[in-house]
């Protein structure tokens, strides 16, 4: 009996080692997995913190470069170039990119007039601001468009169909902050002539009358020229449609008008040059010329501020 009651106690406490190691198990996997939970929130906040700064940086940075690139883009222009375009699709994108290089800060305005080629769509992908016109306004009327919209201290005025380099430009701006008025292109037209174009005749005889017979047949009828903002407002920028009339009003007026630098419009813009048949500008500008002359006649006297030097008219019958 004694060895029997000694198997049930054995068997007994067995039993409750058992129990006790299971119970040991159990509350070690409860804290294996409370422990696990704990890492596992721990992680995913941190992974969220890291995640969430990273997303600020992200969203900061892209705000900073966004807010950069806009004022950038806001920043008021030194330059205004402004290129009134007739179907200008050969030349119109390489005369945009040379005009975006002639100043860091320089707006290229582009005045689509009556095109057709897509020549605006070329301008605006090179990086031109372009106005739109169904209807052909004429170059000296798109100039004066442009004008009303530049924000530049300087205003430079070229055309779409002659490529110039930027280093061919950067004078008559330099010229302007150097405190010039008025940047004219040195090209007087051809003289040496037996039989001189009238528009050359023209502008020879406008500068004469004015008192500048120095300037020879530079004028702002020919491209490239630039203007100060103060000239501008000196001028008027409705007297642009009518460059011959500018011109009158700025020497009339004492602003500083000088000659530039030379390029030779006459030989680049072969389209003109080898055209053999009339002339349909060679009307327009003269009458313009004549405007100018009226321009002058009606601000000044009858002689147009000239003198009678020894004349003794009171002496005529």
């Amino acid at each position: 009996m004694s060895r029997l009651k000694r198997g049930k106690r054995s068997s007994r406490n067995g039993q409750t080692k058992l129990r006790r190691k299971q119970k040991q198990r159990a509350s070690q996997q409860r804290r294996m997995k409370r422990a696990g939970r704990s890492r596992s929130s721990t992680s995913s906040v941190r992974y969220a913190a890291k995640k969430s700064s990273k997303r600020s940086l992200l969203s900061t940075a892209g705000t900073y470069n966004s807010s950069h690139k806009r004022k950038d883009h806001q920043r008021t222009p030194v330059v205004s170039v402004i290129i009134p375009v007739l179907n200008e699709r050969k030349t119109i994108h390489r005369v945009v990119q040379e005009a975006r290089r002639i100043h860091p800060y320089t707006e290229v305005i582009v005045v689509s007039n009556g095109t057709t080629d897509g020549s605006d769509r070329l301008a605006e992908r090179a990086g031109a601001n372009v106005l739109r016109y169904k209807q052909a306004l004429g170059h000296d009327v798109g100039r004066k468009v442009g004008a009303e919209v530049a924000r530049g201290s300087v205003l430079l005025f070229i055309d779409g169909d002659m490529v110039l380099a930027a280093k061919q430009l950067r004078p008559f701006v330099q010229a302007i902050q150097n405190g010039t008025d008025v940047a004219l292109n040195q090209y007087s037209g051809p003289q040496q002539k037996r039989d001189v174009h009238p528009v050359v005749l023209a502008k020879y005889a406008l500068n004469a009358l004015l008192q500048h017979s120095e300037l020879r047949g530079m004028s702002m009828t020919a491209v490239p020229h630039a203007l100060s903002r103060s000239a501008l407002h000196t001028i008027g920028v409705e007297h642009l449609a009518t460059p011959p009339v500018a011109h009158a009003i700025a020497l009339q007026k004492g602003l500083k008008v000088k000659a530039c630098t030379y390029i030779p419009v006459g030989k680049l813009n072969t389209r003109r040059a080898r055209s053999t048949a009339a002339d349909p500008l060679k009307l327009v500008v003269n009458n313009d010329h004549m405007q100018a002359v009226r321009w002058l006649l009606e601000n000044t006297d009858h002689r147009g501020g000239l003198t009678d030097l020894n004349r003794q008219r009171q002496q005529v019958r």
